[in-house]
């Protein structure tokens, strides 16, 4: 039955392949489900409830794409979406959490939309390459401008706006070696590397009496702090359209940029480099989305972690289902996941942060058209503190460069409309 519903023997792949791949996966993504309800702590979330969001979101997202489009990618909450979540939208805009559910929520029903009537395709091939290069670039900057800002190795001054820390502090050191641990683990093949550097820094913590030993295994926490706890009213003002259509596309390049990588390492993308079944994939990562904001917790979306699975020898949807079994099994880790302090989490978005500056090496530093606004677009979202400032300066900034270079013919439709909506927002506020 597995081997007729998953296409095992086709795509050349066992039972048992897929489930060390899902393990596999679980273990070099797991780190969300610490990392996740600490940032949306922030917010004024529920840690508890947001746990049990995170694994429930999770582990639906990876049900449905397994089941529904049959591929080896896992879901989860994304990195720097709940950092867009919290740090953007609630903290720096002044929006209340319940708002900020709303706007994923709504965002996911239009990237579910998107999806059905294939506009996406259109909309993501319409926005040249350089600006989806460098909107992953600048998440980056803007990650680990929070660690180092969670880990206090950069704190605010006076004087200069923000300087180093101070280095002789242990809980500085601890996640500085936590950060060198992960890519020494890395480089030698450890997928777990992320989520055992968590919790050796939470050892640490334990030791140094910053965080208290609450047990490892209990009854999951109540969900009812952050379930169907939406504001729709206040997400559908006006002033909310930017956060919405930021929320939007952020999930949008980040789950094609996953779903290309992953398939072409799995060997499942075409012979045109088309994604297979790439419209139910997009299905299932926006009805998570969906899913994730009624429970109470960011937008929820494809992790690109999943080819840690693929190296592994995941080759169908059935990695993707164990994953989400392991995600449900995780509910019953709660007391361990509270005692992580917030430094243990720092290396991890470090870690990120290096990963999605990879981008950088697809622009062609050469090309004006293609250099200044990445560069506006690096610069200016750590320095504003938002994701979606830099990359509105950055469509604006191309879109001009086009216009005064007379280069009109690399523009597009959707590069004027961007520009003009974000030209507004800055206009208007």
């Amino acid at each position: 039955m597995l081997n007729k519903f998953f296409l095992l023997t086709e795509r050349r792949t066992t039972v048992k392949r897929e489930v060390v791949a899902g393990i596999t996966t679980f273990m070099a993504m797991s780190y969300v489900l610490f990392v996740n309800p600490s940032m949306l702590a922030q917010a004024g979330m529920d840690h508890g409830a947001v746990f049990v969001a995170t694994c429930l979101a999770a582990a639906l997202g990876c049900l449905v794409m397994g089941l529904l489009a049959n591929l080896p990618v896992a879901l989860a909450p994304g990195m720097g979406l709940n950092a867009f979540f919290t740090y953007v939208i609630v903290l720096e805009q002044g929006h209340s959490w319940q708002t900020a559910l709303a706007a994923v929520f709504f965002s996911g029903c239009l990237f579910l939309l998107l999806s059905i009537f294939k506009i996406r395709e259109w909309i993501i091939n319409s926005i040249p390459l350089p600006l989806k290069m460098g909107i992953a670039a600048g998440i980056g900057m803007f990650l680990a401008l929070i660690a180092l800002k969670t880990a206090n190795i950069i704190v605010a001054s006076p004087a200069t706006l923000v300087k180093l820390g101070d280095l002789h502090s242990p809980q500085v050191l601890v996640a500085v070696a936590g950060f060198f641990l992960i890519f020494a683990l890395a480089h030698r093949g450890w997928h777990s590397a992320v989520l055992i550097s968590i919790l050796l820094v939470t050892v640490a913590a334990l030791l140094m009496g910053d965080t208290k030993y609450s047990g490892v295994i209990s009854v999951p926490p109540s969900l009812l702090p952050t379930f169907m706890q939406l504001d729709f009213a206040s997400a559908l003002q006006l002033s909310m359209l930017p956060v919405i259509l930021s929320l939007l596309f952020l999930d949008l390049f980040d789950t094609s940029g996953t779903l290309v990588a992953v398939t072409h390492k799995a060997g499942l993308m075409q012979k045109d480099g088309a994604v297979p079944d790439l419209s139910k994939a997009l299905i299932a990562d926006s009805s998570a989305s969906i899913a994730g904001a009624l429970l109470g917790t960011s937008t929820t979306t494809s992790y690109v972690e999943s080819t840690s699975g693929v190296a592994a020898g995941g080759r169908t949807g059935l990695m993707a289902v164990v994953t989400a079994g392991l995600f449900l099994a995780a509910l019953w880790f709660a007391p361990l996941a509270a005692m992580v302090p917030a430094y243990a989490t720092a290396g991890a978005l470090l870690y990120v942060a290096t990963l999605m500056l990879s981008s950088l090496q697809h622009v062609q530093w050469d090309d004006v058209i293609q250099a200044v606004p990445v560069s506006v677009v690096l610069i200016m979202m750590p320095l504003t503190f938002s994701i979606s400032d830099g990359i509105g300066m950055g469509f604006i900034t191309y879109a001009l460069l086009c216009l005064l270079t007379g280069k009109l013919q690399q523009t597009t439709l959707s590069v004027w409309v961007l520009a003009l909506v974000f030209l507004s927002k800055f206009i208007w506020e």
